[in-house]
């Protein structure tokens, strides 16, 4: 008679024999596998990239994770130079991140009979490596889907995007560094056999290859082929929206529905007036901005802020969802020359911006000293020739280079130079 623990795996998945695929093998999952390791690295070093550009170390109000903590570790100012560097990062970010699904989803299909394995614990250091294996897994699943998500502008999932991506990035990080420690050895082992697979139940075929195979349908190299094309396609149907100009017209992954329509103004917005709550009288003839410094304010009109000395930057607006414009021609009041009227020369420090928008996150923002400083920081009133329209921030909004989308923030109504925030 059996014993329980010696008994073996009840009938389905959880038996070699269950899985029937001619392809699946070391060598097959190897490949995917290391195409992921550099797709999936590139991901969290562009991911990192795109934390630190809304310098959340500055102040609390452009930090949407709290409780970082030592996550943080390796937060630095974000520079203004080059000015497409966020738009370059981010949209690699997200674009990679789509293009990479077809070879996610196939490795998944490569290692499924592993999930399945029995008995499902043989020992700690089994338990361990399958646990890690969950964090994997899941964490894979969930990082892309909420990344996928926040593309689509679809926020179905509960709490802060930010935050859930922010800890979810490195859940799945360290169990991606624990998985590759163990398993890149192996791959590479699996590589130098070229397309030849081990026999099943041996050591080398890692419980991968199927003991009594289907006549194969396809081969490797087509499988290969065919996750390639899928990738391919969603190369071409995603890469414009970070492209812009023409370009966007091929991104039929791009958040839709918000026509941008056409003229100087007719181009990619998110929030729209409307959808924030602005008012007519909240940018109406009895609009203020109200300029702080340490000791001294300063309210000016918009007729008074269209008399001071205009200035021109010609800067792209890039967002965290991976699209952004080319570059318009912005123009309006530098940053410094508004620092200037209450009193702060040109050591000017960090300005809290706040809008009239009463919905929605990133109301306000703090800029660090040295994006203010910059020459091309505007406090920008009119775009390509044209005033602003509702949609794109008038009678007001920041520009400044290389900063994400959110932070040149529109409908500006108060600027607090050199004060916490």
């Amino acid at each position: 008679m059996k014993s329980a623990g010696s008994a073996g795996p009840p009938p389905g998945p959880a038996r070699p024999e269950f899985w029937r695929s001619p392809l699946r093998g070391p060598w097959l999952t190897a490949v995917f596998g290391l195409v992921l390791l550099f797709g999936i690295t590139v991901l969290f070093v562009t991911g990192l990239l795109s934390y630190a550009a809304y310098n959340p170390d500055l102040a609390a109000v452009n930090d949407q994770t709290p409780d970082k903590g030592w996550l943080g570790f390796y937060l630095f100012s974000w520079p203004t130079s080059p000015y497409w560097l966020y738009r370059l990062t981010q949209g690699v970010h997200v674009t990679l991140g789509v293009v990479l699904v077809p070879v996610l989803l196939a490795k998944l299909w490569s290692v499924i009979p592993k999930l399945f394995e029995w008995p499902p614990i043989r020992s700690v250091s089994h338990a361990v490596d399958r646990l890690s294996l969950l964090l994997l897994v899941g964490g894979a699943g969930f990082e892309f889907v909420t990344g996928i998500l926040n593309v689509q502008l679809h926020y179905i999932f509960p709490g802060s995007f930010y935050t859930l991506h922010f800890y979810g990035a490195w859940v799945f990080i360290g169990a991606f560094v624990v998985h590759v420690t163990f398993r890149l050895p192996r791959a590479l082992r699996a590589l130098r056999r070229r397309l030849g697979e081990p026999a099943a139940g041996t050591e080398e075929a890692a419980g991968l290859v199927a003991p009594r195979p289907a006549a194969p349908t396809i081969s490797r190299r087509g499988a290969l082929a065919m996750v390639g094309l899928g990738s391919v396609a969603l190369l071409v149907v995603t890469a414009g929206q970070s492209i812009g100009g023409w370009w966007r017209q091929t991104a039929l992954l791009a958040p839709h529905g918000r026509d941008p329509g056409s003229g100087p103004n007719g181009f990619q917005v998110n929030k729209t007036a409307t959808s924030v709550g602005i008012r007519p009288s909240d940018v109406g003839p009895a609009w203020r901005l109200t300029v702080r410094g340490p000791g001294r304010q300063v309210d000016l009109t918009y007729r008074q802020l269209l008399t001071m000395t205009q200035h021109e930057a010609a800067l792209p607006i890039a967002c965290v969802e991976g699209w952004s414009t080319t570059d318009q021609q912005w123009s309006g009041v530098r940053l410094t020359d508004l620092a200037a009227l209450v009193g702060l020369g040109v050591r000017t420090p960090e300005v809290l911006v706040e809008s009239v928008q009463r919905g929605g996150s990133f109301r306000s923002a703090v800029l660090r000293d040295n994006q203010v400083r910059d020459s091309r920081s505007l406090l920008a009133l009119r775009v390509n020739g044209a005033t602003l329209s509702p949609d794109h921030g008038y009678p007001a909004r920041i520009i400044v280079p290389g900063a994400p989308g959110v932070h040149n923030t529109k409908w500006v109504t108060r600027l607090t130079f050199g004060e916490p925030a």
